[in-house]
Parts: structure tokens; sequence; C-alpha cells
């Protein structure tokens, strides 16, 4: 006899960890808008504004390979409601202080602090929810779990980022209370999951650096993960860099805050749409079909975007974008938890993070630095034509070729 599966939206614990995650993201959506607005009403310099994301996505360097290993010897629940705390009471410093001193008491160096510590516990937050989601879901519902992330961040894309537009033009002060109220949320639905979210650990000696090994050991040995990684890094750091460079050209095309956040909605909304036909894209289609084909697609429209001439056209194009954002994240995840045990996942995840997120600081970075010595226009056609080397790799790369070839053992949910 078998015990029958249940759909995922009867499943208590994964939909309370999924629900609360909905309201942390939307929150953390709408800062998102709300950092580079702040920033720009301060001082005017979009350098300025990357240097403040560069401060919030540092920690993907810095913490994504020790990370690993800590979280995957400590209770990852008890973490998960730790790090919420921690930047409710972060964002909710920003809000008090614009609220009692006015906006422009809010100073750069507070905000480049406060993102920097939002960005590290976020950090130790992924990587226990990552390892924690084949302990909630068997093994067979784990690509529709994953698709399910996805629609929950583009739909906090679709509401948050408009909302933070919104919100900021009521007072500026408003996004980082509405963010720090909804880690306030999240934390305490994370604290009323039952499900034990880490196996028996046998307690060892082991020193970090030995930990750290065995996750850089299993992703070297795999030639997927090893070509994933670089690939998606130079990924990240083309889109990151295009967000902020995007939010700049939208504001000299003559956007408000609130023009800025619909633009932004669109984006949101192809990622909604595209969620949605992620499961059945990824059964059907050959992962590497998928996966060439978007990546040379992100090519032709990361480079019409430099040339879009109003904040419709920005729109559609940004919609377009994102509808193939979560079928090719789904396909990339599904695989990775097919070929790691649930044990040391928390260790390789953190060892692919470190290099396919590491290069969100710098792209943040030069984002700002080409948006403020080239311009808005020629610094999205810089990173339009530096998607080029991506379709190319992911054409060519053997590990990639490989996505489809049948994996011995599942890592599945362990008993």
């Amino acid at each position: 006899m078998t015990t029958p599966v249940l759909p995922l939206r009867r499943n208590r614990d994964f939909t309370l960890l999924w629900s609360s995650q909905v309201i942390s993201t939307v929150g953390t959506r709408v800062t998102s808008v709300a950092y580079p607005l702040l920033v720009l009403l301060l001082t005017g310099s979009p350098a300025l504004a990357g240097v403040v994301g560069f401060a919030q996505t540092l920690p993907f360097l810095l913490l994504y390979l020790p990370g690993g290993a800590w979280v995957d010897r400590w209770d990852r629940r008890r973490t998960m409601v730790i790090c919420e705390v921690g930047r409710m009471i972060a964002l909710g410093s920003v809000a008090v202080t614009a609220l009692v001193g006015g906006v422009h008491a809010v100073t750069i160096p507070q905000l480049v602090a406060v993102a920097f510590v939002e960005g590290s516990l976020f950090v130790l937050f992924d990587l226990c929810e990552g390892a924690a989601l084949p302990r909630l879901v068997p093994a067979g519902q784990l690509p529709t779990a994953v698709a399910w992330n996805q629609a929950r961040t583009q739909g906090a894309d679709l509401v948050g980022q408009p909302l933070g537009g919104l919100l900021f033009a009521i007072a500026p002060a408003l996004p980082f209370a509405f963010d720090s109220l909804s880690y306030l949320v999240s934390g305490g639905a994370v604290a009323a999951i039952r499900t034990r979210l880490q196996g028996e650990r046998t307690p060892t000696a082991d020193r970090l650096r030995t930990r750290i090994a065995e996750g850089v050991r299993f992703v070297r040995r795999s030639a997927y993960l090893r070509e994933m990684v670089v690939i998606v890094g130079w990924m990240n750091l083309v889109f990151n860099g295009a967000f902020l460079v995007l939010i700049v050209r939208a504001q000299r095309l003559g956007g408000s805050p609130g023009q800025i956040g619909l633009m932004l909605a669109a984006y949101g909304l192809g990622g909604i749409l595209g969620a949605i036909a992620a499961p059945a894209v990824q059964r059907r289609l050959p992962g590497r079909v998928v996966l060439v084909t978007i990546a040379w697609l992100w090519t032709a429209l990361g480079i019409a975007l430099a040339f879009a001439p109003s904040l419709v056209w920005l729109a559609v194009l940004v919609f377009v974008l994102n509808l193939f954002g979560a079928p090719y994240n789904v396909v990339i995840a599904a695989r990775m938890y097919q070929l790691v045990p649930e044990e040391i996942f928390g260790r390789v995840r953190s060892v692919s993070r470190i290099v396919a997120w590491g290069t969100i600081p710098v792209g943040t970075l030069l984002g700002g630095l080409l948006a403020d010595r080239l311009g808005a226009g020629p610094a999205l056609l810089v990173f339009g034509l530096a998607m080029v080397p991506i379709a190319i790799a992911s054409t060519v790369s053997p590990g990639m070729r490989s996505i489809d070839d049948p994996v011995s053992e599942p890592a599945g949910q362990p008993a």
C-alpha cells in the first residue's frame, strides 16, 4: 500500500511557508524600488544608488560559502525566524528615522548598513529554505514546488514594485515600514511550521573548512553544476546591473515613482504567466532546448531594451523578457534537486550561490557606474550585448548538454 500524495495546496506546512514568503517577498520588492528612489531623492546620484545596492548584495559573496556549512548544522526553522526578526528591526530603523526626523534625516551610511544587514540575513534564510524544501514535499512534487516559489517571486514583483512606487510617492518612510511589518508576519508563520526541517544530524567536530570543502568537491565533480553556476553567475551580473539602469532610464523618460512601479508590474505579470507554464514546459520539453532557446531570446530582448523610446515600450519588453524566467529557473532547480542529497544540500547550494549570485553586487555597482558615466540608454546596450557570451556558452556547454541524462540515485525526500 502507498500513502496518497497530497496536492501542494493541501500540504499545510508547505503552504504556510509559501504564503509567509509571499508576504515577505512583497515587502522586499517594495523596498527594492524604494532604495534607489530614496537615494536619488537625497543625492540625485545613480552611482550612490548602486553603492546601496552593492551593500545589499555583498553578503552573497561573503556569506554564502560559510553559510551553507552553518545551516547544515543549525536548526533551520529557528534560524529562519531569527533572520526575519533581524530584517524587521533593520528596515524598521529607516522608517522610524524618516518619520521622526524627516526624510533628510536618513543618511546614505545608514542605508548602506541596513542594506548590508538585510542582505546578510537573506542569505542565511535562503539557504535554510532551499535545503528544507525536500523535507516538506515529496520528490515528485519538487519541480511544481519550485514553480510555486517562482510564481511567488513574480507575484511579488507584480504587486510589490508598483506598491513600492505608490507608497514612496505618499511618504518615503512607508515602503520601509511595510517591509518591516512583512518580516514580522513571515517570522511568525515560519515559527508555526510543524515539520522538522532537517534530518537527524550526527554530531561532528569537523572544521568549517572541511564541511565547506565537501560542497565544493560535489560541485566540482558535476559538469552540469560547474558550468551552470558560471553561466547563471554571468547572467545575474547582467540582469541586476540592467535592473538599476532600467529604473534610471524610466526616470529619465519622465516616469513618476508610481509610473515606474507600474512599468515594473508588467515585469511581474510576465513572471507569473511564465511560472504557471513552467511545470508543463519542464515536463514536456528537453531541458537543454529550454535553456538554450531562452538564453538567445533574452539576448535579443536585452539589446532591444536599449532602444525603447518610452515607458510603454520598456513595460512591453520587460513583460516578454520575464515570461521566460520561471521556466528557466525551474529546469535549473529541478535538476539540482535530482543530483544533490538533502543532507549536504545547504553546502552545495552555498557553493553554487556564491558563484551564481556573487556577481550580483558587482552587477549592481556596475549598473550605477555605467548609468552615471554613459547614460541609461547606452548602459542598457552594454548589458544587452553582454548576454551574447551567455547564449553561446549555453549552446556549446557539455554540462548543459547533460541536463537530460538520467540520474542513478535521485536525492528525493528523506525517510
